[in-house]
């Protein structure tokens, strides 16, 4: 078993402005969470009640996924956009499949960094590390992370809820394909992402509210400007689609939710 942390500065939260990750936590039932987050994720919960399917949906894509890439062979995960840690997370989802897999997860978030060490866990055989980076500098994510993972061999990229905090389409693009260039054939892309094209006015308003609180500014995107991400790589049915539809198990809700999906192959 192999376990790394983070170097650096000690993070420090920032109680007086809501937090994606901790309205992300709010919103599955944690507590890793203060005042201001549940009053602005009680707000946008106003809007569009359905966030709180919609966050649970996106878990349980990120543990399918996982466990679709686990039995198709992947053995090397880089994770990034961590956010907060909870139930099943990428090294549990993989490690039960295949105890030998190596995890990497990043984020630039002090408050992850702050809860960083009850994600650096791993089984025996395999290893998982976290490293302080920055999506929008995926050449020091690659550095970095070559630490821990071997990029001759292939590695899933989950990118679940990031790629909405950069703003631009043209720079969110060419962050999806560094990471990609930097990964062998055999390697997976997986994406999640809030999009408008499921209750737009709602969302549209919950999104504008966000971005006036002073936290991170995020943005929404269409399922054809999700796809656009994926070009060049082979999407595994079935394709982009919201979350709740992505190889669904029985008795999963089969409730429309404004988040978007896809993984694909890289031939």
């Amino acid at each position: 078993m192999t376990i790394s942390g983070p170097a650096g500065r000690e993070g420090q939260a920032d109680m007086g402005v809501p937090h994606s990750a901790r309205i992300w936590n709010f919103w599955l039932g944690g507590r890793d969470n203060y005042p201001v987050d549940r009053k602005a994720g009680n707000h946008i919960l106003g809007w569009v009640p359905e966030l709180v399917i919609s966050a649970k949906a996106d878990r349980r894509f990120l543990a399918r996924a996982v466990t679709h890439l686990a039995k198709a062979g992947v053995r090397q995960y880089l994770d990034i956009g961590t956010g907060l840690p909870t139930v099943d997370n990428t090294h549990e989802v993989a490690q039960r499949i295949a105890p030998d897999s190596r995890i990497v997860y990043v984020d630039n978030d002090p408050l992850v960094l702050v809860h960083a060490q009850a994600l650096l866990t791993s089984s025996a055989e395999g290893s998982t590390a976290y490293i302080e980076s920055d999506v929008n500098d995926p050449a020091r994510i690659i550095e970095k992370a070559s630490a821990s993972l071997d990029f001759s061999r292939p590695v899933a990229v989950m990118m679940l809820g990031i790629l909405n905090f950069v703003m631009d389409d043209d720079d969110a693009r060419a962050i999806v394909g560094h990471l990609v260039d930097a990964v062998p054939s055999g390697s997976y892309l997986a994406i999640s992402h809030p999009t408008g094209e499921v209750g737009p006015e709602p969302m549209t308003r919950a999104v504008r509210y966000w971005n006036d609180q002073g936290a991170a500014p995020m943005r929404l995107r269409t399922r054809e400007e999700l796809e656009s991400f994926f070009t060049g790589l082979e999407l595994i049915d079935p394709g982009v689609v919201s979350c709740v539809h992505w190889n669904p198990e029985p008795g999963d809700d089969p409730i429309d939710v404004p988040h978007f999906c896809g993984v694909a192959r890289k031939p």
